[in-house]
């Protein structure tokens, strides 16, 4: 792992035991694979399904879907604070909080709970009692599940000192969220591949960003890659506007100042903690911290955005993005922050739109080992950190069975 300010030099010699050798997508084709890597790392990771926000009131509760791990996921806020089981009545072994719709994720308010099949009512201060409990645990706001029987490590000691480092950055005060999901024909990983590296943005992007910004000088690099553990982080240097030019915005970004990069001025936070900008980049643009397996916090001047990979198959997942803003004091603000989640989709579904042709050339078979550049040393690292714990697990499977 690499802290401090950016050294000259390769990335990738800093970490000889990711190889430096062409790298298979395999792991992103093979039903096989994808059955492993349920049992491996999304049934023992600890898994981050909401923010505390979503179930702050005693009684509260929200349901989340989990399909590469079978399971759906009630969150419920009660005297002891918030909770997590799993969604089932365990007196008919139907789905208990659901509204229209029982494969529809839910959330609402109240003292209890009834379930619409055997019509038992369970009161939301004894939950514990009642519902099969799931780990689960909060870390900044932040609501993380594990399914695993006994996990392997408490959710802090797994987040490990690079994602800690964000402790006293002001979450909380970032409340108003914007929503969008996306339903991809692709692998989680190869749509996670595309924001580990930022030299395809002038190529992908063209109409948004000109490939000026490419250029030495124009503030546009990724000055610091960092690891820890499973966990990854990219920083780029750069300016509020720097990816801004007046050719490259639409109308409506001019009249608002808002857009790609957020709005163009935003409350004052404070100072914010070093492990936002741990390379140290002066002038520093945005930091992307990603969470093992599949979330990643995207930390921008004043705002955030927050991803999520949901696998649904071995070639197809769920793509949930969230941005969140300082709550709007003025119609002003709120159109700003509007403008900037339409606009920041927009940029986004442009990645998504490569991903159904990208999955469907890697099935072809063709190429077997692929290339990778010193700018994509996080891809690189992603894909060992999968294998890494399906290797794991494969080798206790192994062990239980021999000892049987």
């Amino acid at each position: 792992m690499r802290s401090g300010r950016t050294p000259a030099g390769s990335w990738t010699e800093y970490h000889p035991e990711l190889g430096t050798g062409p790298v298979s997508f395999a792991d992103s084709t093979s039903p096989q694979f994808y059955e492993l890597e349920r049992e491996a790392v999304f049934k023992r990771a600890w898994l981050n399904i909401g923010r505390i926000e979503e179930v702050a009131e005693p009684g509260s509760y929200a349901t989340k879907r989990i399909e590469v791990a079978r399971a759906c996921i009630l969150l419920l806020h009660t005297d002891r604070g918030v909770g997590a089981f799993h969604n089932v009545c365990p007196r008919c072994a139907t789905t208990l909080v659901w509204h229209e719709f029982p494969d529809r994720e839910a959330a609402g308010q109240g003292e209890e709970i009834t379930c619409k099949r055997c019509r038992h009512t369970y009161r939301c201060g004894e939950a514990d009692a009642h519902l099969a409990a799931v780990h689960c645990d909060t870390w900044n706001g932040f609501i993380f599940v594990n399914l695993d029987t006994t996990p392997r490590q408490g959710l802090r000691e797994f987040l490990g000192p690079m994602i800690t480092g964000l402790d006293d950055y002001p979450f909380e005060k970032l409340t108003e969220r914007y929503d969008w999901v996306a339903h991809n024909n692709s692998n989680w990983k190869i749509f996670a591949d595309a924001f580990q590296e930022y030299y395809h943005v002038p190529a992908l992007h063209s109409q948004q960003v000109p490939a000026q910004v490419r250029v030495p000088g124009a503030g546009f690099t990724c000055g610091h890659f960092q690891l820890d553990g499973p966990h990854r982080l990219v920083s780029t240097a750069g300016r509020r506007r720097w990816l801004l030019p007046p050719e490259y915005m639409y109308p409506i970004e001019r009249a608002t100042r808002s857009g790609l990069v957020g709005p163009w001025e935003t409350p004052d936070l404070g100072e914010l903690p070093a492990g936002v900008n741990p390379g140290g980049i002066q002038p520093w643009g945005i930091s992307n911290f990603q969470i093992f397996p599949n979330t990643e916090i995207l930390i921008y001047g004043g705002w955030y955005l927050l991803y999520r990979y949901w696998p649904t198959s071995y070639n197809t997942h769920r793509f949930e993005a969230h941005t969140y803003f300082y709550p709007a004091q003025t119609v002003r603000e709120r159109i700003q922050h509007e403008v900037a989640a339409v606009v920041l989709k927009e940029f986004a579904l442009q990645d998504a739109g490569m991903l159904g042709g990208t999955q469907a050339a890697l099935e072809y078979g063709v190429v077997d080992g692929f290339p990778l550049n010193d700018q994509e040393i996080l891809v690189r690292h992603l894909h060992k950190a999968v294998g890494d714990w399906v290797d794991a697990y494969r080798r206790e499977a192994a062990g239980t069975g021999a000892q049987r």
